[in-house]
């Protein structure tokens, strides 16, 4: 893979379910335009200071795998484990899940079948494309993305030219200033961070990279930057073309913008336009998540299986353990659920990992860094103090989403420690 298909991935895990859906969470409790496209803004500060320290690691343990690699390096390897149990779990079968639901409740606009139903169909033939050959999924999925980015770029564009309904201003108010400092906004977070989550996606294909110590670290900053853009624009869009009291509660954002830009008829289009981004964002889950059991299988014998490749190079047994877990989310059906315990777990673990540069910089101070942090130690200083706060207030607002995280952390804990007896045996 080069750096089209390494920036493709970071763009397409980044852009899918979160920005498309969570606007209207955010609504219910910031009712000031300013005070909502501060939270974008600031997401994508977070997301890009993560991204440029991703790419210290990246560039220095060039292999696949993402945290489990890089936390299992830095910390101990029962810490990589629990990374890699979460990246399977949260870090992609959760996303793929939400992409999936996602997509179902916008065809449901244009199509009769239950949205739980087009969920998993749409997660079992996407992955088919995957699942046998390399090559092919690196095509289709390169595809999917351009053609995302080229839709949303003619959806910000008409946006921008209708004529304003959603009757409420983005300049900065003493309104505006006052929701910044709410519980409300740092706890709104969480849903913002979780629409930027994916500015990492190329660290866990590092190992399929061509030169990854200058591609990854490019990658990620690039890949970001484009979707900060991105985001603002399209949030923007929103808040001009639908009144934020329709806004307030709804998942289906884009599909409301959609009818007040083109109508009705323009509508249903729109919705098709976004099931078919939707199908991008599954599809580098697909590509890149798998990657994380195929590395864990190399290392552990207990999951020894999960190594084994296609004759087109492609990990099929990961890729199906993946899925299904991604389908067994779907069946849940409970949305807003599904995205403050992803959320908060994954916020978790990208904080220790950036953590880890402090750590490694001091334990491992020879090793070759072809790229450094910009900025170093405030960069991801930021990135620490501001999750930190996020997970604190998810701690406070939603306790039950942040109780399932730690659970899942702690069977992450229970399966290292099994993997350890298991291999001390053999």
């Amino acid at each position: 893979m080069g750096y089209p298909t390494a920036v493709a991935i970071v763009i397409a895990s980044m852009i899918g379910t979160g920005v498309f859906t969570t606007l209207g969470l955010q609504a219910q409790e910031i009712q000031t335009g300013f005070a909502l496209l501060c939270l974008w803004g600031l997401g994508g500060l977070i997301a890009l200071t993560g991204a440029l320290s991703y790419g210290e690691l990246a560039a220095a343990l060039p292999r696949s795998g993402g945290e489990y690699h890089y936390l299992g390096r830095i910390y101990h390897p029962v810490l990589g484990v629990v990374a890699g149990w979460i990246s399977v779990t949260v870090g992609f079968a959760a996303p793929t899940a939400l992409a999936a639901m996602a997509l179902g409740h916008y065809s449901a606009t244009f199509a009769t079948v239950a949205p739980m139903h087009v969920a998993v169909v749409s997660i079992l033939a996407i992955s088919a494309f995957h699942a046998f050959s390399v090559r092919l999924g690196k095509q289709f999925h390169v595809a999917a993305t351009l053609m995302k980015v080229g839709l949303i770029g003619v959806f910000c564009m008409a946006g921008l030219l209708a004529e304003p309904a959603g009757g409420i201003t983005v300049a900065p108010s003493p309104a505006g200033w006052r929701e910044i400092i709410t519980p409300a906004f740092a706890f709104s977070l969480i849903y913002v961070t979780y629409a930027y989550s994916g500015w990492n996606a190329a660290v866990y294909v590092a190992g399929e990279v061509r030169r990854p110590q200058r591609t990854l670290p490019a990658a990620l900053v690039h890949g970001t930057l484009i979707v900060t853009v991105l985001y603002l624009l399209l949030n923007y869009v929103f808040l001009r073309t639908v009144p934020l009291t329709e806004l307030a509660g709804r998942l289906e954002i884009g599909a409301l913008s959609a009818v007040n830009i083109f109508g009705e008829a323009g509508g249903v289009l729109a919705s098709a336009m976004i099931c078919v981004l939707l199908v991008s964002s599954i599809s580098a889950m697909v590509l890149a998540g798998p990657r994380v059991l195929q590395v864990a299988g190399e290392d552990l014998p207990g999951l020894r299986p999960l190594a084994a490749r296609t004759r087109g190079g492609a990990p099929l047994p990961a890729i199906l353990l993946q899925q299904l877990l991604a389908v067994t989310f779907v069946v849940t059906d409970s949305f807003e659920g599904v995205l403050s315990y992803a959320g908060f777990t994954l916020n978790l673990i990208a904080l220790l990992t950036v953590a880890g540069i402090f750590v490694l910089r001091r334990t491992e101070p020879e090793l070759t860094r072809p790229v450094r942090v910009p900025g170093y130690p405030f960069t991801p200083a930021v990135f620490v103090l501001l999750n930190a706060l996020i997970l604190v207030f998810v701690l406070h607002e939603r306790p039950v989403a942040a109780i399932a995280g730690l659970l899942t952390v702690l069977a992450g804990v229970l399966l290292a420690l099994l993997q350890g007896r298991l291999g001390s045996r053999s």
